[in-house]
């Protein structure tokens, strides 16, 4: 007999699904904006150009639009060795997008920032770090597809499953897990109250017998 595996929640997404992800607990199963139909429908190819390992980059958004290269070669080189790392540009103004792919060297050094560098200050401006999605993420969609993670309340289109806006449990598993919780008490208490009585009367038959000599 084949046994069914149940799968374990998880508040951040494992499989880039754009229904799930425009759900607050990842439950949708019906688009609820034109953003996530335009996800669902769209076809989306990781850029073959880019460089380096994806397990050992992170991506830095919420940049300060002055932030220099330099800069963020000095932060992040606190957390290990930097292979390479690029600051996203317009390309036709040449100003900064407010963004940036950093490459080090090991896993290591990347899990590091991941933990560390996240909601620090640069140059007045409150970072966001996270590992990079486009190829670590199957079925991965950027925002300007409808996909993404995270988002504004006022444009409507909020994402979640990222490290920015992660799953909320689901109402109907707190509710299971509530009740499993009362149910392992429940037993827990039984057990003492029976310890309890063994204890109890158990010893005081073995005292009985003296009392009647």
């Amino acid at each position: 007999m084949t046994e069914i595996k149940q799968e374990v929640w998880c508040k951040f997404a494992k499989v880039y699904d754009p229904i799930k992800i425009g759900s607050i607990d990842g439950t949708d199963l019906e688009p609820h904006d034109r953003g996530i139909e335009r996800a669902i429908n769209s076809k989306y190819v990781p850029n073959r150009h880019i460089k380096g390992k994806p397990e050992c980059t992170v991506f830095v958004s919420r940049l300060s639009y002055k932030t220099t290269k330099d800069t963020i070669k000095e932060v992040f080189s606190k957390y290990g060795k930097l292979r390479r790392f690029r600051l996203v540009r317009d390309i036709v103004t040449g100003m900064p997008k407010g963004y940036a792919f950093i490459e080090y060297e090991s896993e290591r050094s990347a899990e590091e920032a991941y933990r560390k560098a996240n909601k620090i200050n640069i140059d007045g401006s409150t970072i966001f770090v996270d590992f990079e999605c486009e190829r670590l993420l199957k079925e991965w969609k950027p925002r300007r597809l409808g996909g993404g993670f995270g988002g504004r309340k006022e444009s409507g289109q909020l994402r979640f499953g990222g490290r920015d806006r992660p799953f909320k449990k689901p109402i109907s598993l707190e509710l299971k897990e509530e009740e499993e919780q009362r149910e392992r008490l429940r037993r827990k208490t039984k057990r003492e109250d029976k310890d309890f009585r063994d204890h109890r009367y158990g010893k005081k038959r073995q005292l009985s017998p003296g009392w009647r000599n």
